[in-house]
């Protein structure tokens, strides 16, 4: 049994949470506040940031690129056709890749500045930083999110799914970051149908579920968020 430590928003532990769900895993989740995190779990990540993730007894996992390669490690040939890891060195790195742009890059450029301005800052208190949204930033972010939009809706025109042939982490790591993004209404969908075609197949697949069920607090969802045929 996994215990993922993580905020329901953040795109990163939505990538793990997805990972987990498509190698059919089972976990318990654990909520953590980043902008407070508490003595406990500063002993599992010195760093403060999610997500983390403990199996059993075993050391924590923290970070989304370590929790993937420790679940390509232990569960990727196990899982056969559903494996979200190719076996080419040249696919492999690929899928790494888009997996750091979307985790990292879109991130820093777009996830990041929406869910922290718009929803973590609901959730702080003033003390914490918590108060009204950045304008400058937002207005930052969704020209970033127009950029990548365009790149995203580029490589699934060409490709079966984001890095090839196959669905990868590549894919729950971008649908991952969208989605965060999506429940704010802030992706313009309209602007790429080859993107928005992409994201319909992967928010339609069992792993995504939960992830559509959630809200955040003070934050009303947007109308088609949860809606598969959008």
């Amino acid at each position: 049994m996994f215990t993922v430590y993580h905020h329901p928003f953040s795109p990163s532990c939505r990538f793990v949470r997805l990972a987990l769900s498509e190698y059919e895993t089972r976990f318990d989740l654990t909520v953590e506040q980043v902008w407070r995190p508490r003595e406990a779990f500063l002993k599992l990540n010195p760093a403060g940031e999610v997500p983390v993730v403990v199996e059993n007894e075993g050391p924590p996992l923290c970070g989304a690129a370590v929790i993937m390669e420790y679940l390509e490690d232990t569960r990727g040939f196990a899982a056969g056709k559903r494996r979200l890891m190719p076996d080419h060195p040249d696919a492999r790195a690929e899928v790494r890749r888009l997996t750091e742009w979307f985790l990292s890059k879109f991130q820093e450029e777009v996830s990041g500045p929406f869910v922290s301005e718009r929803i973590y800052k609901v959730e702080m208190p003033p003390s914490a930083g918590g108060g009204a949204p950045d304008s400058a930033s937002l207005r930052a972010a969704r020209t970033n999110m127009r950029h990548h939009l365009r790149y995203l809706g580029y490589l699934v025109a060409t490709r079966d799914w984001l890095a090839g042939d196959t669905i990868t982490f590549a894919d729950l790591a971008a649908a991952a970051a969208l989605s965060s993004v999506d429940y704010l209404g802030e992706v313009p969908w309209q602007e790429d149908e080859a993107a928005r075609a992409w994201y319909a197949r992967m928010k339609s697949r069992p792993s995504f579920r939960p992830i559509l069920g959630e809200s955040a607090r003070g934050v009303r969802p947007a109308p088609h968020y949860a809606d598969l045929d959008f």
